[in-house]
């Protein structure tokens, strides 16, 4: 009867152990990605990120959780993008402007009309060209881009002068990104690039520290800026495709499973949010001119096409645009 007693004892003690172990196991196996951005709360990116987080979350059972900051509440986006470098847990919606400080040839995706449909952007993923790129700025720079399915639309020059031709926007200091690739589309389409943070758009039209900016109508009306600018132009000079980065050396800890369910969501959520914003870009437009912003349709695009050329030459990528462009069909 002993003997039977310290067999029991001894099974259950192993099974205590292994269950404990299990436990472990369990709590190792559970991941966080803080996602941050510098759209509101109120932009269509925000509520397409949190429908990404609420999928990654149920299909990996909560193992993996996305909480997302708007408003760049982690902070600004360079910043954030060199703490993701150093192997942190976060995550940012960036552009291929920012990404082309590590890797200069992708900047040509935020290049003067390097894509001009939804249709066309998707096509970039399965360019060689951007997959090598993309594999480049992992191995040598710690970033992983997890999905570029997110398109905001048209960016647009918002003034307070209508522009339809390069030569308008002669001496305007128009407020961009502080990435080369935006500096000099912005140069070569006619105006003085002026780097400033999306955050600061409103107060520097206030002060006169700049003339316009060139965004998104969605922009706009988040931000409220028809109340400091009154002309929108629409030369729709870049459709915005953004990126979702995170570390690299944090995405090689995922499991697998969490790997392609992070990447699948994101490009899924994207082709969803994308797809509503084009909807939502006539709304945002018929109200800002309800508000009483003047829409300047009648834009010389070809002018504006011929003069952003000037801009991958200045930046010797003309060969990798044209290179990509062919992959695509464009």
């Amino acid at each position: 009867m002993n003997m039977l007693i310290r067999k029991l004892a001894a099974a259950c003690a192993a099974g205590a152990i292994a269950l404990a172990f299990q436990v472990t196991a369990n709590a190792q196996e559970t991941y966080t990605l803080r996602f941050n951005h510098v759209l509101g709360p109120g932009e269509p990116f925000h509520q397409g990120f949190t429908k990404w987080a609420e999928r990654v979350k149920e299909r990996t059972n909560g193992g993996l959780t996305i909480e997302v900051f708007h408003s760049a509440q982690l902070g600004v986006e360079e910043d954030i993008i060199e703490q993701i470098r150093q192997g942190a847990n976060i995550g940012q919606n960036t552009d291929s402007a920012r990404l082309g400080n590590y890797v200069p040839g992708i900047a040509v995706v935020n290049g003067p009309y390097f894509v001009s449909s939804l249709e066309e952007a998707y096509k970039l993923a399965d360019s060689p060209t951007m997959q090598a790129w993309q594999q480049e700025l992992a191995d040598q720079h710690g970033l992983k881009v997890v999905c570029f399915d997110w398109i905001q639309g048209f960016r647009h020059f918002f003034t307070n002068k209508p522009v339809r031709t390069p030569e308008d926007l002669s001496g305007l200091r128009i407020r961009t990104p502080p990435a080369p690739i935006w500096q000099e589309s912005i140069r070569a389409l006619g105006a003085v690039p002026t780097a400033m943070n999306f955050g600061d758009i409103y107060p520097g039209l206030q002060q006169q520290a700049i003339d316009g900016a060139e965004l998104v109508y969605a922009n706009i009306v988040a931000g409220n800026l028809n109340e400091v600018l009154s002309h929108a132009n629409e030369t729709a000079h870049i459709l915005l495709v953004n990126f979702q980065v995170v570390s690299s050396q944090w995405f090689n800890t995922l499991p697998a499973e969490f790997q392609t369910a992070l990447v699948e969501e994101c490009r899924a959520a994207g082709q969803e949010t994308s797809a509503a914003i084009e909807q939502a870009t006539q709304t945002a437009k018929e109200q800002l001119a309800q508000k009483g912003m003047t829409i300047v349709g009648d834009v010389d695009l070809e002018a504006f096409r011929k003069a952003g050329e000037k801009a991958y030459e200045a930046l010797g990528l003309t060969e990798a645009k044209n290179k990509v462009q062919q992959e695509i069909g464009k």
